[in-house]
C-alpha cells in the first residue's frame, strides 16, 4: 500500500465528534481543539443530505425522543447538519491547529458536497456495508477509504473490498461492532485477526464503541492500528451517542495507552537493563565467608553462605569453589572471588 496522509500517523486516532456538537459550529470547534490536546490524530463528522437519504415517511416520521431538536426525524437531522461555509470553517481551522478533518458520507450526494470542500479522505459507516454504489463513488475519488465492518459477515467485507478495490487500492478495513454502546460480550475484538489474515495487504483497526478504553489497547496487540471513538466535551449532554463517548480524559488516556504499548513491548530481547543494575545490586546475593576463615582452608558449604548485596560471585557458582583452597585469609562476611582461590 502507498504511504498516505494516514500511514503517515500509525498508530492513527480518529476522535469522533459525528453529531455530538449539536448543530453548533462554536461547539465542534471546541471539541476539535481537546480533540487535538488530547493527542488525536484527526477528527470526524458524518453528512447526510437527508431529503435524499431518507424516503419521505422517514423524513416526515414524528420524533418524540429525550434527544431530538425537531418534531420530525428529518427535520432534527437537518439540524445537527452543517453547510458548506460551516465546513470550510472548521476545516480551516482544524488545519490550523493541525489536526485532520474528515467525514462520513451517508449519500451520493454528500460525497459530492465533501468533493467540494476537499476533504483528504473518507469513513464508510457499517451501515453501508452492502451499499455497493456509494462505495464505487468513493472509490473514484482516488482518495484514502477507511471502511467499517459492523453488522456484517466476512462476505460482506469481500465484497465491498473488491468493489472499492478495482480502482482504488487505498483502503483501510476496521473491525466494528454496530452496536451503541457495545456491550463487551459483543466487542469480538479477535476478528481483528481475521481481517488480518483475509486481508494481508491492508492496515487493520477499530471501530470502538465499548464504553471505556480497554478494546483499543487490545486491538492494538492483536495488530489494528487505526482506532475511531465517540468523542464529547460531557457525557450527559443531549444526544443518543454522547453517554458512551470519550471526554478528553478518556481519549487522552487512549491514546496514551496505545502509544506506551510499542515501549512496553520492547525488543525481545532478554538481557539487564541499565534501569535493572542499581536496584537489583541491593537484592541480589553474593557469595562470602560465614565466619572468618583462614589462607589454605578448603572451602566447604559450611564455610560460606548467601547475603545481599550483589557485585560478587552469584550463588550458582558455588559448586565450582567447593573444595579448592583459599590463598588468603578472609573475614565473615567478605566476597569470595576466583581470584582468592587455588
Amino acid at each position: 500500500m502507498r504511504e498516505s496522509i494516514i500511514t503517515k500517523k500509525l498508530p492513527f486516532v480518529i476522535a469522533e465528534i459525528g453529531h455530538n456538537h449539536q448543530g453548533s459550529v462554536e461547539l465542534a470547534k471546541k471539541m476539535i481543539m481537546e480533540a487535538n490536546n488530547c493527542g488525536a490524530s484527526a477528527v470526524k463528522l458524518q453528512k447526510r443530505n437527508n431529503k435524499k437519504l431518507y424516503t419521505k415517511e422517514m423524513y416526515n416520521s414524528i420524533y418524540n425522543s429525550e434527544n431530538s431538536y425537531a418534531k420530525t426525524y428529518g427535520e432534527h437531522r437537518d439540524y445537527l447538519e452543517f453547510d458548506k461555509n460551516q465546513y470550510l470553517e472548521l476545516k480551516k481551522y482544524s488545519e490550523e491547529l493541525g489536526i485532520i478533518f474528515f467525514s462520513t458520507p451517508f449519500d451520493i450526494e454528500s460525497v459530492e458536497f465533501l468533493e467540494d470542500i476537499d476533504i483528504p479522505f473518507y469513513k464508510i459507516a457499517s451501515a453501508d456495508i452492502t451499499n455497493l454504489p456509494l462505495q464505487e463513488k468513493l472509490s473514484e475519488t482516488g482518495k484514502p477509504i477507511i471502511l467499517s465492518t459492523g453488522a456484517s459477515e466476512l462476505d460482506d467485507v469481500k465484497r465491498a473490498y473488491e468493489v472499492i478495490t478495482k480502482k482504488n487500492q487505498d483502503l483501510y478495513i476496521l473491525h466494528c461492532t454496530a452496536s451503541y454502546p457495545a456491550d463487551i460480550a459483543d466487542m469480538n475484538l479477535n476478528c481483528i485477526t481475521t481481517l488480518k489474515k483475509t486481508f494481508p495487504n491492508n492496515i487493520i483497526g477499530l471501530s470502538d464503541h465499548e464504553n471505556g478504553i480497554d478494546a483499543a489497547s487490545i486491538a492494538f496487540m492483536l495488530g489494528a492500528r487505526i482506532f475511531e471513538k465517540h468523542f464529547t466535551l460531557n457525557r450527559s449532554w443531549k444526544g443518543t451517542d454522547q453517554s458512551f463517548s470519550l471526554e478528553p480524559a478518556g481519549l487522552k488516556k487512549l491514546i496514551r495507552n496505545i502509544n506506551r504499548i510499542p515501549q512496553m513491548l520492547g525488543s525481545g530481547t532478554k538481557k539487564v537493563l541499565e534501569s535493572e543494575k542499581k536496584p537489583i545490586k541491593k537484592m541480589a546475593k553474593s557469595i562470602v565467608a560465614i565466619k572468618n576463615l583462614k589462607q589454605g582452608t578448603i572451602i566447604e558449604n559450611q564455610n560460606i553462605t548467601f547475603k545481599s548485596p550483589g557485585g560478587g560471585l552469584e550463588p550458582y557458582h558455588r559448586d565450582s569453589i567447593i573444595g579448592k583452597k583459599l590463598k588468603v585469609d578472609k573475614d565473615k562476611d567478605e566476597l569470595i572471588n576466583f581470584e582468592d582461590l587455588d
